[in-house]
């Protein structure tokens, strides 16, 4: 399956404005490829979520310590500003950003009614593996527990697309594409 081709932000019917979408998950799901990917066809702007983590967070998972809330909280606050002007603007977005707890999706979203969750999931071995492989990035394997272990899988009452990560990533993507423009844009796994 071919993944769509960019296309330019365009008004959605009944002047609706485009969603804004956060690419969720454990490290090592794909939030960043799948983002980058999504974006470009949705013709909106991507955002890095870990590009925007304070040092003493990378320093923290860099050594292998594991995030608290309290770490969290500014990070979460950028993200969510960002999602708010977005918002604010009528700007579609796509955001790679773990957003592991339901507190911290509430947060991401606020007052917006425009946030969809794309949700990547996968068996734990298998993500490890992706971790190990990974050469660029500071988040080290040994992290892999902690991150499932704070992972509140999304609920029913949340707006979320969920998708296997065993999936070819092109194919995640066509199938958001399609249901985000399409306007199929809850439903609950692919």
């Amino acid at each position: 399956m071919n993944a769509p081709q960019p296309q330019p932000p365009s008004e959605e019917p009944d002047g609706a404005r485009p969603l804004i979408v956060v690419v969720m998950g454990v490290a090592g799901c794909g939030k960043s490829s799948v983002g980058q990917t999504l974006a470009l066809a949705l013709g909106h702007e991507f955002i890095e979520g870990d590009a925007h983590h304070p040092p003493a967070n990378i320093e923290k998972m860099s050594a292998g310590i594991p995030l608290t809330d309290a770490d969290r909280d500014g990070w979460l606050g950028t993200l969510a500003g960002f999602i708010a002007d977005a918002d604010r603007e009528g700007r579609g977005l796509v955001v790679a950003c773990s957003a592991l707890k339901r507190r911290y999706r509430d947060r991401l979203r606020g007052d917006c009614k425009r946030v969809v969750f794309l949700h990547l999931h996968g068996d734990k071995a298998l993500i490890a593996s992706r971790m190990g492989a990974r050469t660029a990035h500071f988040m080290p394997m040994a992290l892999v527990d902690s991150q499932f272990a704070d992972l509140e899988m999304p609920a029913a009452d949340e707006p979320v697309l969920s998708y296997e990560v065993t999936l070819p990533a092109e194919a995640i993507v066509a199938d958001a594409h399609a249901r985000l423009t399409g306007g199929d844009c809850f439903g609950r796994n692919a």
